[in-house]
């Protein structure tokens, strides 16, 4: 086979004769998803005669990178031109039905007939049963019938009503049985409908020269931006004592308007449309900013969440589950990750999720609870997976099933330096906290030109669960980035400091029951004409 790479040809008018374009159909082999698209290899042959033919390939995406289209074709064949269109209307195109919504639609033609059949039958026999009842009254002084040719004529108007209304009872239960039957076959035909791959409106039109007549198989393959996938996790946990089992997902949504049949899929994580020039660096101006109210205000900085390396981690190795989940084969290439499924797989061209399980993994964790009550007065409890680089994760959501209860959503952030990958399993109501300002021991001071603001907490944390925890607790003491305002740190009960974020950690062990109290106290020193906005 030789390949055609196509960048937008240009559709070649003068190319077109009067020979009529051959109509096949395309069939989806396989797809490579991206996070921003997908890669569709499909299948066909035609039956070509030797010299120049129109082929129109049906059934391929509505939407296509034109500039993505490739053509396998044997050395006989010579494309000359392609192009894509989804508004494609030709005389020549022929009209292929479905050979079983063909058959049920002609049962439904025969039902009506039989149905207006019964319905014209009725129609004479209402008009015909009226037209006896108008002439019924014949009796009388002036009708010159004697009682003997009344009777008569009386016997036989009894005798044609009931003949007549048996006639329409007959009809009506005939009605009724064809009725069904045709409610019946638009059920299936319904059903049929909904069970058979819909015709996408995307079209290739291939000019070809071909040196010899026969049978010709074709190859197309193209990228279309109408499918993307996103990595999903299910993290269960029975306890804090035992592995953590991870069922890796990938959530994949297409709306391509081709259903994908029993096709091989492979899920990757590039971006094919991704920009693939280097960056360039241009020269790094450093410049002042302009100060509020005469003067540069001190910044206090924020409160990060940073676990740090967990150096003494476990180092058991991750174990796969042995599950009834399909086999995923993993492949690490240079710039990507690319996952092949080992089964046949169907997506419907619905634009809804479908769930794809990966991989199911038992991973060794070290559990600790986190605590910053300066922002929040609850624990989250946080799972360091250890031993994570080799497991292939990528950034997504998870869902999280701690001791048979679901507990919410988290983030996977596989994007971290240290050799273990921190989780937030969720928060833990049964560690409760306070953080109280001690007014005894704050309070402000006037200097010469100068105010003393002194800043005094007290931090409660009480352990009411019945086992024993670790808690990384965290606060924090402003900093200053201004000569002007100072910044002293007057008790901390021991905990490890950052100078440079102002940042201050505590690892308690807490018994079960246990309360602990830590105190925190800082001084700020500033000009007393000015004011400091987020102090």
């Amino acid at each position: 086979m030789k390949y055609l790479i196509l960048y937008g040809f240009a559709f070649v008018s003068s190319f077109l004769n009067a020979q009529k374009p051959i109509f096949i159909t395309a069939k989806t082999k396989s797809a490579v998803v991206y996070f921003n698209g997908a890669e569709l290899t499909q299948n066909t042959s035609v039956n070509l005669p030797a010299g120049s033919n129109e082929i129109v390939i049906k059934n391929v995406a509505n939407s296509i990178n034109e500039s993505t289209i490739q053509i396998g074709a044997p050395a006989s064949v010579t494309i000359l031109s392609v192009q894509f269109t989804n508004n494609y209307i030709s005389e020549f195109e022929a009209d292929e039905n479905n050979p079983i919504l063909k058959k049920v639609l002609d049962s439904i033609v025969t039902v009506q007939k039989e149905l207006k059949k019964i319905q014209i039958q009725s129609n004479s026999i209402t008009h015909t049963i009226a037209l006896l009842d108008n002439n019924q009254l014949v009796g009388g002084a002036n009708s010159g019938l004697n009682v003997a040719e009344l009777i008569k004529l009386v016997e036989y108007y009894k005798g044609k009503r009931i003949a007549l209304d048996n006639i329409v009872l007959d009809l009506q239960e005939k009605e009724q049985i064809w009725i069904k039957k045709l409610q019946f076959l638009k059920d299936k035909l319904e059903f049929n409908t909904k069970n058979t791959e819909k015709p996408s409106s995307g079209k290739l039109i291939l000019q070809v020269m071909n040196s010899v007549s026969g049978n010709v198989p074709l190859t197309v393959s193209y990228i279309t931006n109408t499918a993307t996938w996103a990595p999903f996790y299910d993290l269960r946990a029975d306890n804090i004592a035992n592995p953590i089992n991870v069922v890796y997902k990938a959530q994949i949504i297409q709306n391509s308007g081709i259903d994908w049949k029993r096709i091989t899929l492979t899920l990757s994580s590039g971006l094919p449309n991704q920009n693939t020039i280097a960056p360039e660096l241009t020269p790094w101006f450093l410049s002042y900013l302009q100060a509020n109210n005469g003067y540069l205000a001190g910044k206090v900085m924020g409160l990060q969440v940073q676990n740090d390396d967990d150096k003494a981690g476990l180092k058991t190795k991750n174990e796969a589950i042995t599950s009834n989940y399909p086999v995923t084969t993993i492949k690490e290439n240079q710039l990507t990750i690319s996952f092949d499924i080992d089964i046949p797989y169907d997506i419907a061209s619905n634009g809804k999720i479908h769930s794809v399980v990966l991989k199911e993994l038992k991973i060794q964790v070290r559990y600790n609870y986190y605590a910053a009550p300066r922002i929040e007065k609850e624990a989250f409890l946080m799972a360091k997976l250890i031993n994570y680089s080799n497991l292939n994760f990528l950034a997504g959501e998870a869902n999280i099933i701690f001791e048979g209860t679901y507990v919410g959503k988290t983030l996977i952030n596989p994007n971290q330096t240290s050799d273990t990958l921190s989780v937030n399993m969720g928060r833990d109501k049964r560690i409760s906290m306070t953080r109280t300002k001690l007014i005894d021991t704050s309070g402000i001071k006037f200097l010469s030109s100068y105010k003393e603001q002194i800043f005094s907490y007290e931090i409660t944390v009480r352990n009411n669960k019945k086992e024993s925890i670790l808690l990384l607790l965290k606060d924090q003491y402003p900093v200053s980035t201004n000569k002007e305002i100072t910044v002293e740190l007057l008790q901390n009960d021991g905990a490890k400091i950052d100078l440079e974020t102002g940042i201050l950690l505590w690892n308690l062990n807490l018994g079960a029951s246990e309360t602990k109290k830590i105190r925190l106290s800082y001084k700020v020193k500033y000009p007393k004409d000015q004011t400091i906005s987020n102090l």
